[in-house]
């Protein structure tokens, strides 16, 4: 188990020091990816970043999701998880509409903190606290793509083997810290410490990551 988030980020980033101090940048998932990726951009001295897909959640199961959309209308959907809880057209895109809401308004709050990296022609590394199904990981590395990266790498503490299968054959490189082959997975059950981060404190780590960054 990992003690916090932070120290996950600095065991992943021993995975990542071939990236020391290059023109890399390190881009989080928030809120829960932000503190793992500060720990990792500051071990590695690049910057920090933030991306943001948000799930779609399933309407009368919202802890759960049917797929991702991130802040430029990239839209991943698990097409089984859709077929099997026959969700029309309409449905989805007014779900899509409402989390779209709130991935912008924590893009215009987090932005005044961290200004947009321009990401072309650089390598990117992709974090997060763990990967579930995997589908906002897969949002976010379409809609980095879409910024003309060098490379693109996911770096992770925790996933489930079959979210790593999905997601090695999009990116570049891929690591893992602790690789699970167990049917049922939850990222917290890594993590001794997994509270739920304020958008304060995600702002603090990305006023603080302007220390280290090149």
């Amino acid at each position: 188990m990992f003690k916090s988030r932070e120290q996950a980020g600095i065991l992943l980033s021993r995975l990542l020091t071939r990236h020391a101090n290059g023109n890399a940048a390190v881009l989080a998932v928030p809120r829960g990816g932000v503190p793992v990726g500060y720990s990792v951009a500051k071990a590695l001295r690049l910057q920090l970043d933030v991306v943001i897909p948000r799930k779609l959640p399933i309407p009368e199961e919202p802890e759960a999701g049917f797929g991702a959309v991130t802040a430029d209308g990239t839209i991943v959907l698990n097409d089984d998880m859709v077929a099997q809880l026959g969700l029309p057209s309409r449905t989805i895109d007014a779900i899509v509409s409402e989390v779209l809401r709130e991935i912008r308004r924590r893009e215009d709050l987090y932005r005044k903190a961290a200004p947009r990296v321009d990401l072309a022609g650089r390598e990117v590394i992709l974090t997060d606290d763990g990967l579930a199904t995997g589908y906002t990981m897969v949002a976010a590395i379409r809609s980095i793509r879409r910024q003309s990266p060098k490379r693109v790498i996911v770096a992770v503490p925790c996933a489930p083997s079959r979210s790593i299968d999905l997601i090695t054959p999009m990116v570049d490189e891929l690591h893992c810290v602790a690789q699970s082959d167990e049917p049922i997975f939850a990222v917290a059950s890594f993590y001794e410490e997994f509270t739920d981060l304020t958008d304060d404190e995600v702002i603090h780590y990305l006023d603080s990551a302007r220390a280290f960054a090149r």
